[in-house]
């Protein structure tokens, strides 16, 4: 089955009133994606973590479309203390599988767990030809997935370290890091051209920051097709969010990459948990995490959050006490007690798919309203835009497209969704609410090639 072509979107120019938003994928239909989602671990410190349907389910009730597999390289290769497991491809096959089922896209990413010890050091320098083995242990993933249309691409190496090493991380960057990309998306196109290649900057030394970034800038453009610049942002001070992004902004342009958020979400605290106000209190994470989401959202990226977890380990790396990235508070691998300081910010509404071009898009958390810009086109086929009423909408919502049409959930009655106010052209059977996806569906849009305000508000026939 020959894999279908997924293309990004990468507009390079100035933000004009009617221009789509700059970062962004279309799918197999033409449809505008925005990816948004949560990594995947195969592992935590206590060993192995499974999931099942119902955590996938979960997921989508969440607002996810797409998933990130945190690959062990001890499983996949023959570095030091590694080697392929059979039994592990066939675990991130089930994973592959219940994403599919479930309507969210795959990405992996490699991490360098499972070896007795990745010597980053070494590794760039490539003596005893680390690059082709490590390369060795992503054609093993790339021959397996070559035709699932499902998987989306490849972040190819997390959180690249300079560490001990005697060199600037502008010449590590342009040196050895770069080539090393060329050479992996090379490799991979050759299997499979359509399949995209998510890369990231090299993750600084503790104590080294530029701007308040852990995150070195790259400066030299990779000069490849199919690319994805996929940066992560820990940021933990609300000032510096915007200009964080602004810089992974201008790295794009010089890239010729959109972005994808690879990882986001400064690790809470045990103390978190338990405490209302405070440096380390609930409220002061809400703030923060709305704060990162506003810039997001403003930007129009995508962004994957870390980690669809339970709490069953925590590490003790920040101060202020153990600290962890799960979303969930139990004791379990996958866990099902939210963190909702977060996960309600996580969580929040957005455009999935939409049949056409989005221009804008913007959630409001002080008034809970969803504004969404879009120029239509019928012939993508059906639109989806996450709601998430079951936590943002409790007391129904309505949905004002332009100054037109007026529809509204009403959680009080199990009737779908009613029409307040229409035109002739209006045909209500073209929209359905998905209490179990919690997702608002459109399968045509009231006029074709042409520009609509779209609003989620909350409430009954709230349209003043």
């Amino acid at each position: 089955m020959k894999s279908k072509v997924v293309f990004w979107i990468c507009i390079i120019a100035p933000f004009l009133a009617y221009s789509q938003i700059k970062h962004g994928l279309r799918d197999e239909q033409g449809r505008h994606i925005i990816p948004r989602g949560f990594v995947i671990n195969t592992n935590d410190h206590k060993g192995e973590v499974f999931f099942n349907g119902d955590d996938y389910a979960r997921m989508v009730r969440m607002g996810a479309n797409t998933q990130v597999i945190r690959l062990e390289l001890g499983k996949l290769s023959n570095f030091p203390g590694g080697k392929l497991e059979p039994n592990y491809l066939k675990k991130l096959d089930t994973l592959v599988d219940l994403g599919r089922h479930h309507g969210i896209k795959t990405v992996f990413k490699m991490t360098v767990y499972g070896v007795d010890k990745f010597v980053w050091e070494a590794f760039w320098q490539n003596k005893k030809n680390e690059y082709e083995t490590y390369i060795d242990a992503w054609k093993v993933i790339w021959k397996r997935f070559t035709n699932d249309d499902s998987v989306l691409g490849y972040d190819v190496v997390n959180e690249p370290r300079k560490l001990t090493m005697d060199i600037s991380y502008d010449d590590l960057t342009n040196t050895y890091l770069i080539p090393l990309y060329q050479e992996i998306i090379d490799e991979s196109q050759k299997i499979n051209a359509d399949k995209m290649i998510l890369f990231q900057s090299i993750f600084m030394n503790k104590g080294h920051k530029i701007d308040n970034n852990q995150y070195s800038e790259i400066k030299s453009p990779i000069n490849r097709k199919n690319i994805i610049f996929a940066p992560h942002i820990y940021q933990n001070d609300i000032d510096f969010i915007k200009r964080n992004m602004d810089r992974f902004d201008k790295e794009s342009d010089m890239l010729n990459a959109p972005i994808l958020i690879g990882e986001w979400g400064f690790p809470t605290f045990a103390i978190t948990d338990t405490l209302i106000e405070g440096k380390l209190g609930q409220l002061k994470y809400r703030e923060l995490y709305i704060r990162t989401a506003e810039v997001f959202d403003r930007m129009g990226v995508g962004t994957i959050k870390a980690w669809f977890l339970g709490n069953r380990t925590m590490q003790h790396f920040l101060p202020g006490g153990p600290s962890t990235w799960s979303i969930f508070s139990d004791s379990t691998d996958a866990g099902t007690v939210e963190r909702k300081y977060i996960t309600d910010v996580i969580s929040r509404p957005f455009p999935q798919a939409i049949a056409g071009d989005i221009r804008s898009f913007f959630f409001n958390h002080a008034t809970r309203t969803l504004d969404l810009k879009i120029k239509t086109d019928n012939s993508n086929g059906a639109s989806k835009i996450f709601v998430g009423a079951n936590r943002h909408y409790p007391d129904g919502f309505s949905i004002l497209i332009d100054s037109d049409i007026v529809m509204y959930y009403n959680p009080l009655k199990n009737v779908g969704l009613e029409t307040y106010k229409s035109t002739n052209y209006f045909d209500p059977t073209n929209y359905i609410w998905d209490a179990n996806t919690q997702k608002l569906v459109i399968l045509k849009w009231p006029k074709n090639q042409d520009y609509l305000n779209i609003k989620i508000v909350p409430g009954i026939r709230n349209f003043d």
